[in-house]
C-alpha cells in the first residue's frame, strides 16, 4: 500500500516537473501544463492513473481551501466592505442569470425542469483556482477586472450554501443503492429547521472571535519557541480545523477559511503565514489540475464528441455572453470586459462536488453528470487558452479601439529648457529648475498625471514630445537644452532620434532606467545620460559610510571615485556587451579594478587633490568637536 503512495506521488510530481516548465517556456502558463500533464498520465494516454485519480483530486481541492484562506489575508476587513456591491450586486446577478440561461438550454434537450435547474445552478459556477491563479500569474488581479473576477467568485462560493440547501428539493431520479454509504451528513442535518440557521451564524461568529482572540495569542505563543516547522504545522492545522467545523455545519469549507483569512488579515503574523502556507497551496493546487486533467473521461467524448464539445461552446458563450452584458452595466472597459467575461465563462472546480452530491441524491441521472463531467473538466482545460486568445488576438484588435488620442495642447510660451516626462523623476528635476528661476516647458503623454499636475498649480502641456509638431510649438528652435524624463525607454529613443534629425542645436540629457538602457542610448550618441538610481543609491552609501564612522568628505570622494569609475566602465562595457563571455569577463576585471582604486586611494588621499571630497559642513563640525 506505502509502496503505491510513493508510485503515485512519482508520477504525479513527475509529470508537474516535467511539463509544467513546457508550458511556461511556451507561454501558456502553469495551468495549462499542470492540465497536460494530467491528460498525459490519464488512462487515456500513459495509464499511469486510474480511478484513483478522483480521490486525490478530493484531496486536492485542500489547495483551494488554502488558497482562498490566503486571499482572505490579503484582504483587510475594511477593504472587503468596499468591495460589497461587486459582490453583492455583480456576483448575485452573475449566478441568477447564468443558472436562468443555462437552465432554459438545458430544458430545450428535453430535460425535465427539476435536472434542468440543478444544471443551471452549478454551471454558473467558474473556477476559482483556475482563474486565480491565472490573474496572479498575469498580474492582473488589482485591475478592474481582477476586483470584479474576485467579487463574483467570492460570492459564487457563498451561494455553493443556499444551492446545497435547494438541490434535495429537485429530486426525481431513484437513489443509487450506495448513496448512503458515501453522502456526507452534517451536524445540521439533524436539527430542527428553526435552529439550523442560529447554529450556522454561531459557529461563523464562533470562527471570528476564535481567528480574533485565541488564534493570534496561540500563533504568538508559537512563534516564540523559534520552531518554524511547528508554526507552520500550527496554520494548516487551523485551515483543516476550520474546514471541518465548516462541513459540519453544512457551510463550504473555503468560504470558512477566506472568512478565517480575512479575521487575520491584520495580524502581526501575516506575513508569515502567508510565505510559510504558499508552498503548500502550489503543490496542492497542482496537483488538483493534474487530477482534472487525469479525470477527463476521453472515451465517452470519442463516443459523442460533437455532443461534447457543442455542450462546451454553449455553456462558455452563454456565460461570457452574460458576464459581457453585466460588465457593460458595471461600467467596465472594453479591455476589463473581455478580461473579466471571458476569465470567468468556464465551469469550476465546486460542480465536480456539486455534481457528486446531485448524482447521490437522486437530482441527475449518472449519464448526465458522466457527460457534464467530462464538459467541465474541457471547460476547465480551455480557459489559460482563452486567456491566450484574449491577450494576444483579441485585445489588440478590439481593447485598443475604446482609446481615443486626446488632442495636444496649444502650447503660448517658449523658455530655454523643454522638459519631456513629468513622472516621479522628471518632476523632481523640473521643479528644481523653476525654483533657480529657469524658464521650463513641461510636456507630458500621460493625460490623468497631466490633469493631476494642474489642481496641485503646476503649467503642464499634454501632448507626445517626440512629435516634431508639438516639439517646434514648444519653442525647440530657440530653446537650449531638451531634458528626456520619460517612463518608456523606447520613447525615449524616438524623442532622440526627432531631436537628433530635426533640432541638432539642442543639448539633450536624458534619463535611463537601468544599464540596457543606458547601452541603447549610448548607440545613439549621447553623453549626457542620467541613470535614475545610481545617484539616490550613492548618496545611500555615503550616508551609511558617515554613520559607521568614516570621515564625511572620504566618504564623498568615495561616491565621486565609485561613480567616476562606473561610467568609465559602462563605455568599455558597452562595446562588448553582445558578447557575453567577453562582457562578464571584462565586468570581472572592472570590479577589480575599482576595488583597487578605493583601496589606493585611501592609503594616499593626502598626495591627491581631494578638494573633490570636502563636506565644508560637516568639516567644520568635526573642527569644533575637536577643539572643545
Amino acid at each position: 500500500m506505502n509502496q503505491s503512495v510513493l508510485i503515485q506521488a512519482i508520477v504525479y510530481l513527475a509529470s508537474g516537473v516535467f511539463f509544467v516548465p513546457i508550458a511556461k517556456r511556451l507561454g501558456l502558463g502553469s495551468v495549462l501544463g499542470y492540465l497536460i500533464a494530467g491528460v498525459m498520465i490519464g488512462p487515456a494516454v500513459l495509464g499511469l492513473v486510474g480511478e484513483e485519480g478522483h480521490d486525490i483530486m478530493h484531496f486536492a481541492e485542500f489547495g483551494v481551501i488554502i488558497m482562498l484562506f490566503l486571499v482572505g489575508l490579503e484582504l483587510e476587513p475594511e477593504r472587503l466592505w468596499k468591495l460589497r456591491m461587486p459582490v453583492l450586486g455583480l456576483g448575485g446577478l452573475q449566478v441568477l442569470l447564468t443558472a436562468l440561461l443555462t437552465s432554459g438550454l438545458a430544458l430545450t434537450t428535453g430535460l425535465p425542469w427539476q435536472p434542468s435547474l440543478a444544471l443551471g445552478m452549478i454551471l454558473a459556477m467558474s473556477s476559482t483556482a483556475i482563474v486565480l491563479q491565472t490573474l496572479n500569474e498575469k498580474g492582473l488581479m488589482q485591475t478592474a477586472a481582477g476586483q470584479n473576477t474576485f467579487a463574483v467568485l467570492l460570492f459564487q462560493d457563498i451561494a455553493v450554501i443556499p444551492i446545497l440547501a435547494i438541490m434535495p428539493l429537485l429530486a426525481t431520479y431513484p437513489l443509487p443503492v450506495s448513496a448512503n454509504e458515501h453522502e456526507h451528513v452534517a451536524f445540521i442535518d439533524g436539527l430542527p429547521g428553526w435552529l439550523r440557521p442560529i447554529v450556522v451564524v454561531s459557529a461563523v461568529l464562533g470562527l471570528v472571535l476564535m481567528g480574533r482572540y485565541v488564534m493570534q495569542p496561540v500563533f504568538r505563543i508559537i512563534a516564540r519557541t523559534g520552531m518554524r516547522e511547528v508554526f507552520i504545522a500550527t496554520a494548516l492545522l487551523m485551515v483543516a480545523g476550520i474546514s471541518v467545523l465548516m462541513e459540519m455545519v453544512g457551510l463550504s469549507p473555503a468560504l470558512g477559511a477566506f472568512v478565517a483569512g480575512v479575521v487575520l488579515a491584520n495580524s502581526e503574523y501575516k506575513h508569515e503565514l502567508e510565505s510559510d502556507i504558499d508552498p503548500f497551496k502550489g503543490l496542492l493546487l497542482g496537483l488538483f489540475f493534474i487530477s482534472v486533467g487525469a479525470a477527463i473521461n476521453f472515451e465517452l467524448i470519442a463516443e459523442n464528441p460533437l455532443l461534447v464539445v457543442g455542450i462546451v461552446l454553449a455553456v462558455m458563450v452563454a456565460k461570457a455572453l452574460v458576464l459581457a452584458v453585466l460588465g457593460k452595466i458595471f461600467r467596465l472597459k472594453t479591455d476589463q470586459n473581455l478580461l473579466f467575461s471571458l476569465g470567468l465563462c468556464q465551469v469550476g472546480e465546486f460542480a465536480f462536488v456539486l455534481f457528486s452530491f446531485a448524482s447521490q441524491n437522486g437530482i441527475l441521472a449518472k449519464e448526465t453528470v458522466d457527460l457534464m463531467t467530462a464538459v467541465v473538466a474541457i471547460s476547465m482545460g480551455l480557459t489559460p487558452l482563452v486567456f491566450l486568445a484574449n491577450e494576444k488576438l483579441l485585445l489588440p484588435r478590439i481593447g485598443t479601439k475604446e482609446v481615443v488620442e486626446k488632442e495636444p495642447d496649444t502650447i503660448d510660451e517658449k523658455n530655454a529648457v523643454i522638459v519631456a516626462g513629468f513622472g516621479r523623476y522628471g518632476n523632481i528635476v523640473g521643479r528644481f529648475l523653476r525654483a533657480n528661476n529657469i524658464g521650463t516647458t513641461v510636456l507630458d503623454f500621460d493625460s490623468d498625471r497631466v490633469d493631476t499636475l494642474r489642481k496641485l498649480g503646476m503649467k503642464v502641456y499634454y501632448g507626445d514630445a517626440s512629435r516634431y509638431d508639438l516639439l517646434k510649438s514648444a519653442g525647440a528652435e530657440d530653446a537650449k537644452l531638451m531634458i528626456i524624463a520619460l517612463d518608456s525607454a523606447e520613447k525615449s529613443l524616438e524623442l532622440v532620434e526627432t531631436v537628433k534629425k530635426h533640432f541638432p542645436h539642442l543639448k539633450v540629457l536624458v534619463r535611463a532606467s537601468d544599464r540596457e538602457d543606458t547601452y541603447d542610448l549610448m548607440d545613439a550618441g549621447l553623453t549626457h545620460i542620467y541613470r535614475e538610481t545610481v545617484d539616490s543609491s550613492l548618496r545611500m552609501g555615503v550616508d551609511a559610510m558617515t554613520l559607521l564612522g568614516f570621515r564625511a568628505y572620504q566618504s564623498q570622494r568615495a561616491a565621486r571615485l565609485f561613480l567616476k569609475h562606473d561610467e568609465k566602465a559602462l563605455a568599455g562595457l558597452a562595446a562588448v556587451r553582445h558578447d557575453r563571455k567577453q562582457y562578464f569577463s571584462s565586468a570581472r576585471q572592472r570590479i577589480r579594478e575599482l576595488e583597487d582604486l578605493l583601496s589606493s586611494d585611501e592609503k594616499d588621499r593626502w598626495l591627491k587633490d581631494v578638494e573633490d571630497g570636502w563636506d565644508p559642513e560637516s568639516l567644520r563640525n568635526e573642527f569644533k568637536q575637536q577643539n572643545l
